[in-house]
């Protein structure tokens, strides 16, 4: 039945696919997977490699690469949901790349319904590295994952038992935000302070500001870079403006 669905996800345009029991999941911070699918037994997780726009010192860019993967992703998930509802008879819910998710002042921000880091170490995809972001074998931190949550039992794969980070260090001296200072901690908050400017935070920052300015100095304000930015968040959603952990790592990347 794997090799089945891991053919299927494989030919649809996952990269590596993996399995996780929900026996063997566990997050931190999500919620328990029974709040989101009672009666799940497995987790099928797909792994996708970011291009290297992640490198480009134009965020438009950098961006860009990301919704294309997210846009694409979304297309595979639903394909390996589909295929094991019609043709293996079997529930599946499907997991993002990212939003929608829980927002909350109780989350501080957002908080994956499925947390998909802890997923792909699960399904043998990845172990930790001192950034806190999985790294996979082959893929490095150049990597992200879907999810699909089924009714089907089935075993998981084999965990990544190697240390795949090589404790260089590059992922904290190049952090803006020194979020991860501490090592196993990431300052969250710190992070996306830098790493998207244009979100709810910037977006309470702006409309703050503007209360508070006389009225016929407001026009000023919506002149100003940071609104146009934040206008055209709010359209496509949030917008990372800082890719370093991903872009510094040398785990992985490719040979030139």
């Amino acid at each position: 039945m794997k090799e089945t669905i891991r053919s299927f996800a494989l030919e649809a345009g996952g990269e590596y696919v993996g399995f996780a029991n929900v026996s063997d999941y566990e997050s931190p911070r999500s919620p328990s997977i029974e709040k989101l699918y009672p009666g799940a037994k497995s987790i099928v997780v797909i792994a996708y490699p970011e291009l290297s726009t992640c490198e480009s010192p134009s965020p438009q860019i950098a961006m860009n690469g990301r919704m294309d993967l997210m846009e694409f992703s979304r297309s595979v998930n639903y394909k390996v949901a589909r295929f094991i509802e019609s043709k293996l008879g079997a529930g599946a819910m499907t997991v993002p790349i990212s939003y929608p998710m829980e927002m909350s002042l109780e989350t501080m921000g957002g908080i994956g319904e499925l947390s998909l880091r802890h997923a792909a170490v699960a399904a043998g995809l990845g172990a930790f590295g001192r950034h806190n972001i999985v790294i996979h074998p082959v893929l490095g931190t150049r990597v992200l994952f879907t999810a699909v949550i089924t009714d089907l039992d089935l075993p998981s794969d084999p965990r990544v038992e190697e240390e795949l980070c090589i404790d260089c260090g590059l992922c904290v001296e190049n952090c803006p935000a020194g979020a991860l200072d501490k090592e196993g901690y990431t300052d969250f908050t710190g992070c996306l302070k830098k790493s998207q400017p244009y979100g709810i935070g910037g977006m309470i920052k702006f409309w703050s500001q503007l209360f508070a300015t006389p009225e016929d100095e407001r026009k000023k304000l919506f002149r100003d870079p940071h609104y146009w930015k934040l206008y055209q968040a709010g359209f496509i959603g949030f917008q990372y403006a800082c890719w370093k952990c991903m872009a510094s790592c040398p785990v992985g990347v490719r040979k030139r």
